[in-house]
């Protein structure tokens, strides 16, 4: 099975009439995470063709256009003192609370939640996936109905600056040839508070994660 699927099986049934990235390379779906090529997450904001009304008669809303574009559905909810760095997506009934951050390259799936202070970058938020409470996500994809406890970090950068190696099912590692790179959680996982993730890891569909745990590689559910 392409790893995509076997990390997001639900993309396989989902009604695409909500947007949602495009994957070119199904078995590398951390390619999206580069900033080259029409397949990255800010290349494919940049593409979209919508016309939303703003919400920029919110004095209380800090929009920054300067690198891109950033589209809002009507039903979104954005709370207060929220901070968002074009390019930027926000689907339908998605809510963004007080004092989230979202920088470039942050596309909010359908009713899915990033919460107070939780700041996402250049990252993939799946249909009901949930950041909200003082979470980092960086550069990484959080599958359908993902739940991120309070104040789990999802890492993206080894403190050596390297590439960020990934460890596949079989035990088999390769480069992913990005610097950048965080986690692939993939549907109905649930992570509990204050986990932090290293860069590269992939949770198997509906992993359970314990409070306090620190993760790496490929993780069984």
């Amino acid at each position: 099975m392409l790893l995509l699927y076997l990390i997001f099986p639900n993309l396989k049934n989902h009604n695409f009439g909500s947007k949602i990235p495009e994957w070119h390379d199904k078995n590398n779906p951390w390619s999206i995470f580069s900033t080259n090529g029409n397949d990255s997450i800010i290349q494919q904001i940049k593409n979209l063709k919508l016309e939303y009304p703003s919400n920029k008669d919110n004095s209380k809303l800090s929009l920054d256009e300067s690198n891109g574009k950033i589209h809002i559905h009507p039903s979104a909810k954005i709370g207060d003192f929220v901070r968002i760095e074009g390019p930027c997506y926000i689907g339908k009934g998605a809510e963004i609370k007080h004092s989230a951050f979202l920088r470039m390259g942050s596309w909010i799936c359908e009713n899915a939640i990033v919460g107070h202070s939780s700041e996402i970058k250049n990252s993939v938020l799946l249909p009901h996936a949930k950041a909200p409470h003082f979470n980092y996500v960086g550069d990484s994809i959080l599958g359908f109905d993902v739940n991120l406890g309070a104040g789990a970090k999802i890492s993206n950068v080894r403190n050596d600056r390297r590439n960020i190696l990934v460890h596949l099912e079989n035990g088999k590692k390769m480069d992913s040839g990005l610097r950048k790179f965080g986690a692939l959680i993939g549907d109905g996982s649930e992570i509990g508070c204050n986990v932090v993730s290293n860069p590269g890891t992939i949770l198997e569909p509906k992993t359970m994660i314990n409070p306090n745990s620190t993760l790496k590689g490929w993780i069984k559910n």
